[in-house]
């Protein structure tokens, strides 16, 4: 299907979801991720009307970069090498995996602005899985005071690949709690306002446990036959 005919879909399901909770749609920013498409495939997203586009390489990213520049809004949504913080850096507006010290010390050496980042967190306590465990966002936060080019915009995890609906909002709800401890404490390099959570699989609950970001790549630009599905 084209990508226009996936978005009318998802624009849909996101209503659906968002009426279950008494949301408005426009609370909820819709991620295309791009990381299994061609350039093609990502400018035919542009063209259906998508602003953000997400990928988790950052080959990837600058292969598209070097074609689409800024016409989208660009998030960094993969896990992230503190040596290649360097290659992304002026292209992203979002960086959705910040999980160590060390990585957020490069971002903000590198930056030359305001980086919005969002911390990874492992709400599932999967060994498989990146990020933080729960208990251990809010020291981590901070002891990010001191770099002044990163704004915490909020928190970002996946949940497990499973059908078991309590599961998934079980995770949603602990992203959620977390967020609201932290924008309880009013840090000012932390407004925590985000949660980027929900994927092609889950997105629907996500939104109904209170996700800000949700990243479709599968259900809206497709694969086009490379492994892997977001």
């Amino acid at each position: 299907m084209k990508v226009a005919e996936n978005l009318k879909l998802i624009n849909q399901q996101i209503k659906n979801a968002c009426s279950m909770v008494n949301r408005a749609p426009e609370e909820v920013k819709l991620v295309a991720v791009t990381k299994y498409v061609s350039i093609e495939r990502a400018c035919e997203a542009l063209e259906a009307g998508i602003t953000d586009l997400g990928e988790n390489r950052d080959e990837g990213l600058i292969a598209k970069w070097e074609v689409l520049a800024d016409k989208p809004i660009w998030h960094f949504i993969g896990t992230l090498q503190t040596r290649k913080v360097k290659n992304i850096i002026d292209k992203v507006e979002y960086i959705h995996s910040l999980d160590r010290l060390s990585l957020a010390e490069e971002i903000n050496k590198r930056a030359d602005r305001k980086v919005k980042c969002l911390v990874q967190v492992n709400a599932a306590g999967e060994e498989s899985k990146h990020g933080l465990a729960p208990e251990e966002v809010i020291e981590f936060i901070k002891n990010l005071r001191p770099f002044g080019n990163i704004i915490i915009a909020g928190l970002m995890t996946m949940a497990p690949l499973t059908d078991d609906q309590k599961l998934l909002r079980a995770c949603f709800r602990k992203l959620a709690d977390l967020r609201n401890q932290i924008r309880e404490l009013q840090l000012d390099f932390a407004p925590c306002t985000e949660l980027s959570m929900g994927m092609s699989n889950d997105f629907d609950i996500a939104i109904e446990e209170g996700a800000t970001i949700i990243r479709i790549g599968t259900a809206l630009v497709g694969e086009e036959g490379l492994e892997g599905k977001t």
